[in-house]
C-alpha cells in the first residue's frame, strides 16, 4: 500500500490567515502541457522619458505639474478609485440587493526618479527612502477618522496591471476594512485569543526550524514560499519581531526589511531572466483607532509566471468556480528560488 506523501500527491492546505484553502496536485506537475508560449519583446528604457506622467517635471493627465523630485514622490491619484466626498448612503431593495456609499482616496507613490529602475535595480539607501515615505503616509493618513484601513501595495508589470512602468506604488485609504484584511483580522485575533501570542510569529518560527520553504534570512525578516501559497512563486515577509504596522520598525529593521526587498525582487529577476511582475502589498494593522494587539506585520508577493518569462498561471475553470489549485509545491518553489 502507497504512502501519502506531500510531494507525490493530490493534498489540500489550510491558510491559518484567513481560512481557506488550496488544493496542490504535484503529480500534475509531471504533464506533457508547456502552457502558452509567447514572443519576448525587450524594451530599452530611458532614465527619464519626456512622455511620462510620472518623471520628474513633467505634467500629470489631469493638468498638474510633477516637482523635480530627487528621490521618492507622492501625489493624490488624479484618477482615484475612491472619492473622499462621496455622499453618506445606503441602496437597500431587500436582503439581495444591498450596496453602501464608501469614502476614501488614493495616493500614487514614485520610488525613484528613474524611470528606467525597479526595486532590484535600486541601493538599499533608495529603497529605505520608500520605507521612510510608507511610514509618513501611514501615519499622516492613518489619523484621519474617516480612515479605517490603509492599503499600501505595488503592481509590476503590465501583466499585474501596470500601466506604467515608471517605478512606483499606491496607497488606497478607505473607510471600511477590505476582505482580506479583514479575514486575516479575525483569524490572528482568534489565534491571539487562544494562545496569547501572534499567529504569524509561531509560524516563522516554525518555519525557521522546518527550513523546506525559507527563501531569504536576515537578523529582522524571513522571506518564505508560505505552506498555503496559492501562486507558484508566492512570497511572504514576515517580521521576526511582533511589530503590529511599518511605524514600529527601529532604524536598523528598515534597512532589513529594504535589503531583503530588494534581494526577493532581484531573485525573481534571476528565475526565469526578465523583468519579474508581480503585486506585492503591506497588511499591517486598520487604522480604526483600536489597539488590534494580535496584527503582525508581513507583506504578500503574489508573482503570475509559472515556467518561463511567457508561461502564466491563469485563474481559470476549477480555480474560479470551486478552490485555489497549484501544482507545483511550495517546497519545490522556495528551493528554486533559494538556489539562485
Amino acid at each position: 500500500m502507497d504512502v501519502f506523501k506531500l510531494e507525490d500527491y493530490s493534498h489540500r492546505r489550510y491558510n491559518p490567515l484567513n481560512g481557506s484553502w488550496v488544493l496542490v496536485s504535484p503529480h500534475r506537475a509531471k504533464r506533457p502541457w508547456q502552457g502558452q508560449k509567447e514572443e519576448i519583446t525587450t524594451e530599452k528604457k530611458l532614465a527619464y522619458d519626456k512622455d511620462c506622467y510620472l518623471c520628474p517635471t513633467n505634467s500629470r493627465i489631469g493638468g498638474e505639474r510633477n516637482p523635480n523630485y530627487k528621490s521618492t514622490f507622492s501625489f493624490t491619484n488624479d484618477f482615484s478609485a475612491l472619492l473622499p466626498d462621496t455622499p453618506e448612503g445606503l441602496y437597500e431593495e431587500d436582503e439581495l440587493l444591498i450596496a453602501k456609499s464608501e469614502t476614501g482616496f488614493c495616493k500614487v507613490i514614485c520610488f525613484s526618479p528613474r524611470h528606467d529602475l525597479t526595486i532590484p535595480d535600486m541601493d538599499v539607501s533608495s529603497i529605505v527612502k520608500i520605507v521612510d515615505l510608507w511610514q509618513k503616509e501611514f501615519e499622516n493618513i492613518g489619523k484621519m477618522e474617516t480612515i479605517n484601513h490603509i492599503q499600501i501595495f505595488e503592481n509590476k508589470g503590465s501583466v499585474m496591471g501596470a500601466s506604467n512602468p515608471h517605478p512606483h506604488g499606491q496607497i488606497w485609504a478607505q473607510n471600511s476594512i477590505p476582505d482580506e484584511p479583514f479575514k486575516e483580522d479575525q483569524k490572528q485575533k482568534e489565534y491571539f485569543e487562544k494562545h496569547g501570542k501572534s499567529l504569524l510569529l509561531d509560524y516563522v518560527n516554525k518555519e525557521l526550524d522546518k527550513k523546506e520553504r525559507i527563501v531569504i534570512e536576515n537578523d529582522f525578516f524571513v522571506a518564505l514560499v508560505p505552506y498555503w501559497a496559492v501562486w507558484p512563486f508566492e512570497i511572504i515577509i514576515i517580521s521576526k519581531r511582533h511589530i503590529v504596522d511599518i511605524l514600529q520598525f527601529s532604524n536598523s529593521e528598515k534597512i532589513g526589511f529594504a535589503e531583503i526587498y530588494k534581494e526577493l525582487t532581484g531573485k525573481y529577476d534571476r528565475l526565469f531572466n526578465t523583468s519579474f511582475p508581480y503585486s506585492a502589498g503591506i497588511h499591517q494593522r486598520p487604522t480604526d483607532g483600536k489597539k488590534r494587539s494580535w496584527w503582525h506585520f508581513h507583506m504578500h508577493f503574489y508573482p503570475p509566471l509559472l515556467r518561463s518569462a511567457t508561461i502564466k498561471k491563469f485563474m481559470v475553470g476549477y480555480e474560479m468556480l470551486a478552490n485555489s489549485q497549484r501544482d507545483i509545491t511550495a517546497e519545490t518553489s522556495a528551493k528554486m528560488l533559494r538556489e539562485l
